[in-house]
């Protein structure tokens, strides 16, 4: 393979219908999707893993067809639109969910589902890890980015590979205005830290290389930052985002990457969207949303990558080397759940305008009167 030759993966997910609440999807989504790629692999896609997370469906293709190309899009939303059909005759909850519009537009992006892609020439060798929340918002890999490419403390990498020095720059998107900011590491961590610590705001799409022994435009990690309250313009769900990182030789080692997790920090999101809570890492096997639809999860799967065939996956936080992280983030949930509709565990004002608290709180605020 030639370095000019590019890979691309893609990560594209949504919730087009839920078994028992928001638990989890039934079998016959992934066997379905499985089904539909099958009859592509070796025509426009290479390789695919199909997995879930709570009610999210989410589909890892291997390609070289680059970012936002439509035949892949195309295929991901045939798989969601099957699934949605199919959730409605089993009478599911919630069926058709992220999927907001129901004719293909030419891209997935803006139509409900989750999109996170990467084109990038092939490394020898090429390990990355695709993680996958549920019950959360875009910016919820905010912290553990910043841990992974940004903290010595976390990414020993950082002082002493020699690729790695140089730093990483971060592209941060402003959520509610639809701009974008792009901030060098170390020199601008502070500004860097000021905008992401806001994630229901502020959020990381993408980390690109400053080291030269790497193209600098290709990334070394993206994540989903699509809102569905933007786009349904009403509360649909929350945002659940996924999230691609290559590893390895002079970007974080895969140890590095998933010691961003071993703290169950906060995330928004949990029970209908309006609640704060301890991300909880889990295996593929307790990837179900149960107490209180939560809480907030994420999965972490690994892959040897070639240019047709992606090697695994590997279930990475099935070990119990996350068992004290997954014992504190359920401490953590008995302790904020403890506050029921009081702030810090239920989210801000701002934030549950929306949430389907919103049209009862536009008839409160009518009833106010000023004060004499």
């Amino acid at each position: 393979m030639t370095s000019s030759e590019k890979i691309t993966i893609s990560v594209l997910k949504a919730d087009i219908g839920s078994l028992v609440g928001n638990s989890t999807i039934p079998e016959i989504f992934e066997e379905t999707a499985s089904d539909i790629l099958d009859r592509y692999k070796g025509e426009k896609i290479f390789d695919y893993f199909v997995s879930h997370v709570g009610d999210d469906l989410n589909l890892i293709l291997l390609h070289n067809k680059g970012e936002n190309n439509r035949e892949i899009h195309e295929i991901a939303f045939e798989i969601f639109k099957k699934n949605s059909e199919i959730a409605k005759e089993m009478n599911l909850y919630g069926a058709g969910g992220d999927l907001i519009k129901k004719e293909f537009t030419g891209s997935l992006i803006g139509m409900g589902p989750g999109v996170a892609e990467m084109e990038f020439t092939l490394r020898s060798p090429e390990s990355i890890i695709v993680f996958a929340a549920d019950k959360t918002e875009s910016g919820a890999f905010n912290y553990p980015l910043f841990q992974m490419f940004a903290n010595p403390f976390n990414t020993p990498g950082l002082v002493i590979d020699p690729d790695m020095r140089p730093g990483f720059r971060f592209e941060v998107w402003d959520l509610y205005n639809h701009k974008r900011i792009y901030l060098n590491s170390p020199e601008e961590i502070y500004d860097l830290l000021l905008l992401v610590g806001t994630s229901e705001r502020f959020a990381i799409k993408r980390v690109y290389p400053r080291s030269d022994k790497y193209p600098k435009d290709e990334p070394v990690a993206v994540s989903s930052t699509e809102r569905l309250y933007e786009e349904a313009g009403k509360y649909a769900g929350k945002d659940d985002p996924v999230m691609i990182v290559r590893a390895q030789k002079g970007f974080p080692a895969v140890g590095e990457i998933l010691e961003a997790f071993s703290f169950p920090y906060m995330v928004n999101g949990w029970m209908r969207g309006s609640y704060w809570g301890p991300l909880l890492p889990v295996s593929l096997k307790n990837a179900r949303a149960t107490r209180f639809d939560g809480p907030p999860r994420v999965i972490a799967l690994g892959f040897q990558v070639k240019k047709d065939k992606l090697y695994g996956p590997e279930d990475m936080f099935d070990d119990p080397a996350f068992d004290y992280t997954r014992n504190k983030a359920l401490e953590i949930a008995d302790y904020i759940r403890r506050h029921g509709p009081f702030e810090p565990h239920r989210v801000s004002y701002e934030d549950l305008l929306t949430t389907t608290a919103k049209p009862i709180l536009d008839k409160l605020i009518q009833r106010f009167e000023d004060i004499k």
